[in-house]
């Protein structure tokens, strides 16, 4: 059961009107990294979890998630107040209405005209919000992990909206949501670090004889060595043919089949062959002109 505070996780101050920020703020409103599909992720994944502790942690954080998403659909709104009354209320010439909702290269006229200023569940180039960008697995080692990183990107996202305003109360209310990212990263480390063992995630173990196998299959000028394909960490492959067939079979395709799907397959095969020794005349090759590097036609008298 939820209940609601009206009272703001943050306190936000909006200094002027400002509908192209405001619709740059949407991607964390409804955008693939913002928090609906922060909030939608962890509450799902509390739903199904059946360790008391994360169980605990997914739901606050979910919970915490939301209130950002309140935080930033209000300053959205604050942002397109002026504008959206504006054009409630028709006082300016069409162009000149036109002229501010447009201006300054932004895409904001959408949010005004579709939406009438409010925060639509869109990320700023006006996709809608899907599910889709719940990406849970129910494996609480990949889920943690996934977690760790879509943190990571909404800080990023918030760093570079940052950089877009020079309004300090937006730049102090979006820099504390950054730094919850921060705080739940943490978090969600700290819960990974605690199954032990965590890697590889799930239950069954990868094939020892190719765990450690770095196959360098993009070779030629940059190519680099680290930790990341060391001798001291991974047997480093470079030969081209042992890279094919590593299982030591053939490397191609084999499949067991019935008698009578084989016969099948002959009968199709050879009825949707292609003969070699022919060389048809094509319809591009009728309607070719000069300059396109195919050869010139006979004419053919009817």
């Amino acid at each position: 059961m939820f209940s609601h505070n009206k009272r703001l996780q943050y306190t936000v101050r909006v200094s002027e009107s400002n509908p192209g920020l405001a619709n740059l703020l949407l991607e964390q409103f409804g955008g693939p990294q913002g928090e609906l599909a922060a909030a939608t992720r962890y509450f799902t994944q509390a739903l199904g979890e059946t360790d008391p502790g994360r169980k605990d942690m997914l739901m606050d954080i979910a919970t915490e998630e939301l209130s950002h998403l309140e935080v930033i659909g209000t300053i959205v709104a604050m942002l397109n107040k002026g504008s959206k009354s504006r054009l409630s209320e028709a006082v300016d010439s069409e162009a000149e209405m036109y002229r501010r909702i447009s201006g300054a290269g932004n895409d904001s006229h959408v949010t005004q005209v579709l939406y009438g200023g409010g925060p639509p569940l869109t990320n700023s180039a006006g996709v809608p919000w899907t599910a889709a960008y719940v990406d849970t697995i129910g494996e609480p080692t990949a889920d943690l992990r996934s977690n760790v990183a879509a943190e990571a990107r909404a800080k990023i996202i918030y760093e570079r909206l940052i950089s877009c305003t020079d309004d300090p109360g937006v730049k102090e209310a979006l820099g504390f949501l950054m730094t919850r990212e921060v705080a739940h990263q943490q978090s969600f480390e700290k819960a990974l670090y605690a199954i032990q063992p965590n890697f590889p995630p799930g239950k069954l173990p990868g094939m020892e004889r190719f765990s450690n196998v770095y196959f360098n299959m993009s070779q030629g000028e940059g190519d680099e060595r680290g930790s990341w394909n060391s001798d001291e960490n991974f047997e480093y492959v470079s030969d081209w043919e042992q890279q094919c067939a590593v299982d030591g079979g053939s490397g191609l395709p084999e499949v067991a089949l019935q008698a009578d799907e084989k016969s099948l397959v002959a009968q199709t095969m050879q009825r949707t062959r292609s003969d070699p020794q022919q060389d048809p005349m094509t319809g591009a090759m009728l309607g070719a002109g000069g300059g396109n590097g195919i050869a010139p036609t006979k004419s053919v008298r009817r």
